[in-house]
């Protein structure tokens, strides 16, 4: 009996595990088939949420442009006003100055050369300011005789490169 039990334990752990291996394939198989039912699922929400997602996106981003260029304009108008307050205290600060006949006096004496009555004034000429003058404007030719200017015209042609 003994070794008759043993082929019926043998048989019965063989029977047993080859029971045990179909139930683990059988529950594999299932899980496997879930997955891919939640995978389908899962994706098609997944779709939809991207979708969603880029309809906001999309829905949004003009007015967030605006928004942006709205709020550097203000700051640019902000700017520009606090400078127009800074040049408009400037202005009333001069203004004031101006009121002050003192200070008109030495305007007038400096830009206008004006003179007090029994003063005597002095302009005094830079000489090589005023050659750089007549070259500049071209009233140096204009001092000389005319066959000097004709010369100079023919010495010039012949040099091109000055």
């Amino acid at each position: 009996m003994a070794g008759n039990r043993d082929r019926f334990s043998t048989f019965s752990t063989a029977t047993r595990l080859r029971q045990l291996g179909e139930r683990t394939a059988a529950h594999v198989y299932r899980s496997q088939s879930r997955r891919q039912v939640r995978r389908s699922r899962l994706t098609g929400r997944a779709a939809l949420l991207v979708l969603v997602l880029c309809t906001l996106v999309v829905a949004l981003a003009y007015p967030m442009r605006q928004y942006v260029s709205q709020r550097s304009e203000i700051a640019e108008q902000q700017r520009a006003a606090d400078d127009a307050r800074r040049r408009l205290e400037e202005l009333r600060d001069e203004k004031a100055r101006w009121q002050d006949p003192a200070y008109a006096e030495q305007q007038a004496r400096k830009h206008l050369h004006f003179l007090r009555p029994g003063e005597i004034g002095y302009i005094m000429k830079d000489p090589g300011a005023e050659a750089a003058e007549r070259h500049r404007t071209g009233q140096a030719a204009s001092d000389r005789p005319w066959y000097s200017n004709v010369w100079d015209g023919v010495d010039k042609a012949d040099r091109p490169g000055e």
